[in-house]
């Protein structure tokens, strides 16, 4: 029995500690490749309960049910300018409200939707909310994409209308290109030899076409929503396998509706409500979990030793602040580009949570600002005032007065004396560093290059 416990805590060591204390020269070929896989999950699993998914994906759900019919009602105009709506209304077919039988009452929503936008004194007040029930949900999305990925700050409203806009155009033109695609093979070409030889394979194709167009969507909103830079080839893997799920599970959904007879029989043509919602909440949930993948792909090598890092001192964390603090004044003073976060962590080696919560504590404190990098589509860092005046008192005088103080109504007596004789002794502290200039830590004759 003790052996069995030892051997499950020395797992659990591994997985939680060592795995992530091995460097890639310690590591042949295949371990790379398993360790990696075994990370990305790891990391992912965590995202998942951290980033609270479960939370996420029903707000999520909220707003698609809130811009279903003006989303839909957008692409089916769109649509029209490709020919392409009917090929949308098929494509629902497919779907769970098609076997569901929904299409056609959805659709004459969707056709009493855009006759009220057409006419009428509130033509412009329909477009108008047309326009921000579909913005708002995409709005939503980007935020939760953004807090898997740690980033802050969002696209500009007008970024958030041409990238969203772009891409609601991008999909009905994909499904009337697959479906075109198919229908052309299969009359054009449906007599032909070589439609004949190649029957088995094309028959395979078909098939595939739906998978083909979910990866590639699903690779587009992982590159595109988050308000980073996010790199094609974790994007790519994060969709093949989403994308993948994605269509498994509303095939074994629909399928699955067959054993749902007592639940029906229940509920009558009301259970389609809930079901619907079950539905989009775990299509939700599948996609955010894909963007914790793509997450974890892309910044896996920078959660090494991140059990040190929870364990750090106040003092280390101090260090690594100040060293931060002199990257960007240096830059900026060098009239260099400004350091983005993965800059940081590339370039200087440092594990990318930590990274994270010494700049978001440093923009608290309006030490730094961010900077969007549009050609990058990243956030960068400058400072937020003059670095002739940013002493390291000055740094550390900003990061600790930040926040509430003294804020207690009912206080011990002992308390307030106390609080004064801290403050004059930080004072004191504070005067051997009042003059050191957070660009002159290290002077021009000392040889560091810091690049």
């Amino acid at each position: 029995m003790n052996k069995i416990i030892d051997f499950f805590k020395k797992i659990y060591d591994f997985i939680f500690s060592d795995i992530w204390k091995l460097t890639e020269n310690e590591l042949t070929r295949v371990q790379k490749v398993v360790f990696k896989f075994i990370k990305t999950v790891f990391i992912a699993i965590r995202g998942y309960m951290d980033d609270k998914l479960s939370v996420k994906a029903s707000a999520l759900t909220y707003s698609v049910l809130f811009a279903a019919v003006p989303l839909i009602a957008l692409v089916i105009s769109i649509s029209k300018g490709f020919g392409a709506d009917k090929l949308i209304e098929n494509a629902l077919d497919e779907t769970f409200i098609g076997k569901y039988g929904l299409v056609p009452e959805v659709m004459g929503f969707v056709e009493k939707y855009l006759q009220t936008m057409s006419g009428g004194l509130f033509v412009g007040i329909g477009i108008v909310i047309l326009l921000w029930s579909v913005l708002s949900f995409f709005m939503q999305m980007e935020s939760a994409f953004n807090e898997i990925w740690q980033v802050k700050k969002s696209r500009s409203i007008f970024r958030q209308f041409t990238i969203y806009f772009s891409a609601i155009i991008i999909i009905p033109a994909l499904i009337a290109f697959s479906s075109g695609f198919s229908v052309y093979i299969k009359t054009q070409l449906a007599d032909s030899f070589l439609y004949n030889m190649l029957s088995p394979l094309l028959s395979f194709g078909f098939k595939l076409i739906p998978y083909v167009v979910n990866w590639i969507v699903f690779t587009l909103l992982y590159m595109m929503m988050p308000n980073t830079r996010v790199k094609f080839v974790n994007a790519l893997i994060a969709g093949l396998l989403t994308g993948t799920i994605f269509l498994i599970f509303q095939n074994l959904y629909i399928s699955g509706q067959i054993n749902l007879t007592r639940y029906n029989a229940v509920y009558g043509s009301f259970a389609a409500i809930p079901l619907l919602l079950f539905f989009i909440y775990i299509s939700c949930l599948i996609i955010l979990l894909g963007a914790e993948i793509s997450y974890a792909l892309q910044n896996i090598h920078f959660f090494d030793f991140e059990t040190d890092t929870k364990n750090i001192s106040i003092r280390y964390k101090n260090f690594v602040t100040v060293f931060i603090t002199y990257l960007i004044v240096k830059r900026f003073e060098n009239e260099e580009p400004p350091l983005s976060n993965d800059d940081i962590v590339q370039n200087y080696l440092l594990p990318i949570r930590l990274v994270n919560f010494v700049l978001m504590q440093l923009v608290d404190a309006k030490i730094v600002v961010e900077v969007t990098d549009e050609k990058r589509r990243i956030n960068t860092y400058q400072p937020a005032f003059d670095i002739n005046t940013l002493t390291i008192s000055k740094l550390f005088y900003k990061l600790n007065t930040t926040g509430s103080e003294m804020f207690l109504n009912s206080k011990h007596k002992f308390l307030t004396p106390f609080w004064d004789k801290y403050l004059e002794i930080n004072n004191l502290q504070n005067e051997n560093t009042e003059n050191i200039l957070i660009k002159d830590i290290i002077n021009e004759n000392e040889n560091f290059d810091v690049r």
